[in-house]
């Protein structure tokens, strides 16, 4: 009788581990897709906001000089696309957000030949505004691919993929960007040009020390 006490005592406080590990693995995938979930949003704002400033962007533009009105169109077309993404998932929204970056670069390039956008108050604001947004929009998509991997690489691993499974968690989706400028290394390319310093005016630096032979 003792031993089957004993042994029903093992199954049992077996059975409480593996619940109360069921329920913690269960509760954190909850936690963390609300956390990316949350952390989406963050950028959906944001996201607005730049369509807003976009849109404010190229009005000033229209009245302060004759701009080149196919770059204005790509611009007023890419933005129209991404206000139409908006919705549809990370990875839709990040599609058309690089359409209408490339968009924006070409516009920025030719806002330069013209002197009065450069003057204009309401522009540069814009612009920085625009500066600040960019910013606000790539850290949060650092901080929402972060989560996404650190919960997708758990769909992966065991035994926390059979909870994924039985509580029908799903995969979320990277929001990925394309832009070459924002995905290249910082370069050192000229760096340390200026390590070594200049002599001063009227002091000449030594001679090189004459080739052995």
């Amino acid at each position: 009788m003792t031993a089957v006490l004993i042994i029903l005592v093992v199954v049992v406080a077996i059975l409480v581990i593996a619940v109360g590990a069921f329920i913690s693995m269960y509760n954190r995938f909850a936690r963390q897709r609300n956390t990316i979930e949350e952390s989406w949003r963050q950028i959906d704002v944001e996201l607005q906001r730049r369509h807003d400033l976009i849109g404010n962007l190229v009005e000033v533009t229209k009245a302060s000089a004759r701009f080149e009105q196919q770059t204005l169109a790509q611009v007023v077309s890419a933005r129209t696309q991404a206000v139409a993404a908006h919705g549809a998932g990370p990875a839709v929204q990040g599609h058309a957000e690089q359409a209408l970056n490339g968009a924006l670069s070409n516009f920025f390039a030719v806002a330069e030949q013209y002197p009065d956008l450069k003057t204009n108050q309401n522009y540069l604001q814009l612009q920085q505004q625009m500066v600040e947004t960019e910013d606000r929009v790539a850290a949060g998509r650092r901080f929402y691919n972060g989560n996404v991997r650190a919960y997708n690489t758990r769909f992966d691993t065991f035994p926390s993929s059979m909870v994924a499974n039985f509580g029908k968690f799903q995969k979320k989706e990277y929001y990925e960007v394309d832009d070459p400028k924002v995905r290249a290394a910082p370069t050192l390319a000229g760096a340390f040009d200026q390590v070594t310093p200049t002599p001063p005016i009227g002091i000449q630096p030594p001679p090189n020390p004459p080739a052995q032979t």
